[in-house]
């Protein structure tokens, strides 16, 4: 008989089912925040066994690939669990195993460090123009 309570029959486990990927991506610990997690799923940097996923309403479930992008990196997660809430860290890496590649060796370049100027290169700034000048012998100090 339904008296209004809760019965121990309607509440689900929290390691059971499938769940939303934003609230997952939270939990997970691999978002700052569940509305940063709606806008990268939004804007496509998430997708799930292989399929982009812009609905964060997306449901992942217990072995699906979450591949994300993120600035320098993209991280490629298997899904453990569901989550239940977002605790520390230790507790959230429960939640995903991780299949990220290694990273490059060293003396290879990613994209983004081959687009990075590095100090020196490319246009002198004003302060070394003038550096330069001076040696040159084309500065001239202003009279007093």
């Amino acid at each position: 008989m339904k008296d209004g309570r809760e019965q121990p029959s309607d509440r689900r486990e929290p390691g059971q089912g499938r769940q939303r990927i934003d609230k997952w991506l939270f939990f997970a610990r691999l978002r700052k925040s569940r509305s940063l997690a709606a806008k990268s799923v939004e804007q496509g940097d998430v997708s799930v066994n292989g399929q982009s996923v812009r609905q964060p309403s997306f449901n992942v479930k217990v072995g699906d690939t979450i591949i994300l992008s993120l600035d320098r990196r993209d991280l490629v997660v298997k899904v453990l669990l569901p989550g239940a809430r977002r605790g520390p860290y230790e507790e959230a890496r429960t939640l995903y195993e991780n299949l990220t590649p290694p990273p490059l060796p060293r003396d290879e370049r990613n994209l983004f460090e081959q687009v990075a100027r590095e100090r020196g290169a490319g246009r002198p700034t004003k302060r070394e123009r003038r550096e330069t000048d001076a040696l040159r012998g084309r500065f001239d100090p202003p009279d007093d």
